[in-house]
């Protein structure tokens, strides 16, 4: 891999991912308030669940920030939206691959200083009906973040990658060791992503081996009181932009999804 290039003017920048379950539902629930008192240099979102066509004017164009979406070909599903305080580059919707792209989960905003994509991950559902083309999805992603390193750019992946790593990333492992989400095959990816192609889990490589750190819990009473939740949303970066991370954290007392967001802050 080429290393990364030098020039890198931004500090002190916040980024945030969150999987909303729905934009619409979330900006009844908070939303819009949430990215005013926030103000990130960029805002990820998933699973937006709407054409942006769909959107009331405030949301689909929020003051201050450009916005840009990738929304799934079928109605009411998946899709995602980058909301940024700078105009990027060069903005691309999708992996260049049209059964992944149909179905509106990647969109990259290039910088000068980085490549921001944001993603959301297939879910292999309950009778692992989707595991195939979830584990193609997750190839195809990595040849893509691997050519912009070898092109010699800073990349950071964010999103819900529908993917616990370890056992210590979900509340119950034993219980949850054949379910979607914890598959073997899923996690042995997601493994050989950070191990051998070395790219860099930010929460991990920042908080350590910190229990009970989770970013989803189910919607059934009393779930998310006692913290029974999972970890499957995630800032990867390349390890050459690594050290330029100050700061990652879970904004678990943020409602309004069963995802909690996820904030990030580079340094120069």
């Amino acid at each position: 891999m080429r290393t990364a290039g030098p020039e890198f003017k931004l500090s002190g920048v916040k980024l945030l991912s969150w999987n909303t379950n729905g934009l619409r539902a979330a900006a009844r629930a908070g939303f819009g308030d949430w990215l005013d008192a926030e103000r990130p240099f960029a805002a990820c979102v998933q699973e937006i669940k709407v054409h942006p066509d769909e959107l009331s004017p405030k949301l689909r164009n929020p003051a201050r920030y450009h916005a840009y979406f990738a929304p799934a070909e079928r109605p009411g599903y998946s899709g995602v939206a980058t909301f940024t305080r700078r105009e990027p580059l060069r903005v691309v919707p999708g992996l260049g691959v049209p059964e992944f792209d149909c179905e509106g989960r990647v969109l990259r905003l290039e910088f000068a200083e980085f490549v921001l994509v944001n993603a959301y991950f297939p879910n292999s559902r309950r009778d692992h009906a989707r595991l195939g083309y979830k584990l193609a999805f997750c190839a195809a992603m990595l040849r893509l973040l691997n050519r912009y390193r070898r092109a010699g750019r800073n990349v950071l992946l964010c999103g819900d990658y529908n993917i616990a790593h370890r056992a210590i990333d979900l509340a119950n492992p034993r219980q949850n060791a054949q379910n979607a989400g914890f598959l073997p095959e899923e996690r042995a990816w997601l493994g050989r992503f950070f191990a051998r192609h070395g790219w860099v889990d930010a929460f991990r490589h920042h908080r350590g081996d910190e229990p009970g750190q989770y970013t989803w819990w189910s919607y059934r009473p009393g779930v998310r009181e006692r913290n029974v939740g999972w970890r499957i949303d995630y800032f990867a970066a390349n390890p050459e932009l690594a050290p330029r991370i100050a700061r990652v954290r879970h904004q678990s007392e943020v409602r309004g999804s069963d995802h909690c967001p996820v904030e990030l802050v580079l340094r120069a």
